[in-house]
C-alpha cells in the first residue's frame, strides 16, 4: 500500500512497534525442548492480549486450498518458509525461522527472523549472518526514486561469494492494507527495472537463502516449503515505510534500536 494520511502512518508505526516487542519476546522463548506449537500459542496470546489480530491465522493465500491454521509460520532447518507449528520439539543446534503477521487498527505488518536453538554450527551462523546483512542491504536500496529491481539486485549482490543460494521463487511484497499486495519484490534482479518506488510505499522485504542449492519444493500440507537437497535455509524480513525523508524500518525490534 501507499500511506496517504497521518492516521494511516501513525497506526502503521504503532503496529510495527507492538510487533517488534512481541517478536523479540518470542525469540527469547526459542530453546531446546520447546515445541513449535507452544511458540505459536505464545505468539497468538501476545498479539491478542495487545488487542490486535494475528493475520496469518485463517488467511488463505492465492493457490492454497485451505486457510493457514496458525498465527505463526515456523520453519526448522531445511524448512524454508510457511512451516505449520505443531508437536515438533526443537533440539540443540536447530535453526528456526519465526515469521509473524499482526494487524493493528487495520494496518498489517509482517516480519521474520531466523535464530539458533541453543548453539549451532559455523555454517548455519554464517548463513543467518549473511541473510541478515542481505536484508540490511535491501533496505538501503529501498529509496524514493529507485525501482523495485534495485532492491532485488542489491539483495542478490549481498550473497555474491558467500557460497549460499538465493531462493528465486520466493521474495518480498507490498503490505499494509492486506497480507500480500503488489509489487512482488524478488531477491534477484536487474537495477533500474520494475515499479518505481514512491513516497509512502510500504513493503515487506525478505531475503531467503539456502546453505546448499536454491531448489525448493512444497510438502503435501500445501504450505511448507523445504530445500530439495536437505540443506538448511534462513529467512529474515522487515516491513518498511519509504518516505522522501528516508526509509523507516517499521518492525524494528527493541534490541535493534
Amino acid at each position: 500500500m501507499n500511506v496517504r494520511t497521518v492516521e494511516e502512518r501513525t497506526n502503521l508505526l504503532e503496529a510495527g512497534r507492538r510487533f517488534g516487542v512481541i517478536l523479540e519476546a518470542l525469540m527469547a522463548e526459542v530453546k531446546p525442548g520447546v515445541t513449535t506449537g507452544e511458540l505459536d500459542a505464545s505468539a497468538e496470546k501476545m498479539i491478542r492480549d495487545g488487542g490486535d489480530d494475528p493475520v496469518f491465522k485463517g488467511y488463505t493465500p492465492e493457490g492454497a486450498n485451505r486457510p493457514f491454521p496458525a498465527a505463526l509460520c515456523i520453519s526448522v532447518n531445511d524448512e524454508v518458509v510457511h512451516g505449520i507449528p505443531g508437536a515438533r520439539v526443537l533440539k540443540e543446534g536447530d535453526i528456526v525461522s519465526l515469521d509473524l503477521g499482526l494487524s493493528h487498527k487495520g494496518m498489517i505488518v509482517d516480519s521474520a527472523v531466523t535464530v539458533p536453538v541453543g548453539k549451532t554450527d559455523a555454517k548455519s551462523y554464517a548463513l543467518m549472518d549473511t541473510t541478515r546483512m542481505a536484508l540490511d542491504t535491501a533496505i538501503a536500496a529501498a529509496r524514493v526514486g529507485n525501482r523495485i529491481g534495485d532492491i532485488s539486485h542489491a539483495t542478490e549482490e549481498a550473497y555474491e561469494g558467500s557460497g549460499f543460494s538465493v531462493v528465486r521463487i520466493l521474495g518480498g511484497h507490498g503490505v499494509g492494507a492486506q497480507v500480500h499486495e503488489e509489487p512482488f519484490v524478488a531477491n534477484v534482479g536487474h537495477p533500474g527495472t520494475g515499479e518505481e518506488i514512491v513516497d509512502g510505499m510500504v513493503l515487506a522485504l525478505e531475503p531467503i537463502a539456502n546453505a546448499g542449492r536454491a531448489g525448493v519444493h512444497i510438502l503435501p500440507d500445501g504450505y511448507t516449503f523445504t530445500t530439495k537437497d536437505g540443506s538448511r535455509s534462513a529467512h529474515f524480513e522487515h516491513t518498511i515505510l519509504i518516505e522522501k525523508e528516508g526509509t523507516i524500518v517499521v518492525t524494528k525490534r527493541p534490541s535493534e534500536s
